[in-house]
């Protein structure tokens, strides 16, 4: 054989390996022809493609665990918000039940009961006064018993007085 014409079909041979993009890369990866640099390279890659579909296995398991998670505290969220309302509504109705205990309403039902004290001291005086005035002369019981109430009530407003001078100056603890 003619070494032109075998060299002339081995150039024609190497052409068409070069045109063919499938015929070069299964030369250049061929187990009996790749480089050692290659193979050193294609271990690498197996092994990172390895760990690589390891790691998105193990992503795609967080993936599904995370979900769960987000759902249960999404609900937890929901029923922490609707006890939220619950509250609220409850202590509304605590508030409006409380409302006639408040140091606000205590300190004005104290001015409004004193005054109201006055005028049943004004009150028991003036029926003392306008009795002597019949001309009839009251019973000892009668006005032992009208020194009595009279004392009471004397007594009540002098309390409530007292009881609204010391909340004045701020000797009431707690409700300032």
């Amino acid at each position: 054989m003619d070494p032109w014409k075998h060299l002339e079909a081995l150039k024609q041979d190497l052409a068409t390996i070069l045109s063919s993009p499938a015929l070069l890369s299964a030369l250049t990866h061929s187990s009996s022809t790749i480089h050692p640099s290659l193979r050193a390279s294609h271990t690498t890659l197996s092994s990172a493609l390895a760990e690589n579909i390891s790691r998105a296995s193990d992503l795609s398991a967080l993936e599904s665990h995370l979900a769960h998670q987000r759902e249960t505290a999404q609900a937890q969220l929901l029923s922490t918000h609707a006890l939220e309302r619950q509250w609220r509504a409850k202590q509304a109705s605590m508030d409006h039940a409380l409302s006639g205990f408040a140091p606000a309403r205590l300190y004005q039902r104290l001015g409004q009961e004193l005054v109201e004290q006055e005028g049943v001291c004004a009150a028991l005086e003036e029926s003392f006064l306008e009795g002597e005035g019949d001309g009839g002369v009251a019973s000892e019981r009668e006005l032992s018993e009208w020194v009595r109430r009279y004392r009471e009530a004397k007594k009540t407003a002098y309390l409530r007085k007292e009881r609204k001078e010391r909340w004045d100056e701020g000797r009431v603890g707690g409700w300032r």
